[in-house]
């Protein structure tokens, strides 16, 4: 299977899915926790951009996206390109 780029687009569909909303309710810069992320449904996520993002997530720590439960940082943490620090593909 080839691995595709994790885009922002992709991070907030699937953040989105795991918590039963629009993609268009959820915002780059609110706290996940708040829109009823827990610790489940992010190993869930992380384990799905492992899997299908290895290169950008395979080196990602489940603490370090606990620690900042935002879209906005980790699309920095996931090395999304656009992200803040992160060269456009």
């Amino acid at each position: 299977m080839a691995l595709t780029a994790l885009t922002r687009a992709r991070l907030r569909a699937d953040v989105a899915d795991a918590l039963g909303e629009d993609p268009a309710d959820i915002p780059e810069d609110e706290n996940l926790v708040d829109y009823g992320l827990d610790s489940v449904r992010l190993m869930s996520l992380l384990q799905r951009w492992r899997r299908d993002h290895a290169d950008q997530a395979g080196e990602v720590a489940y603490a370090d996206l606990a620690e900042e439960p935002a879209l906005e940082r980790w699309a920095v943490l996931l090395g999304v390109p656009g992200a803040p620090g992160v060269p456009e593909s």
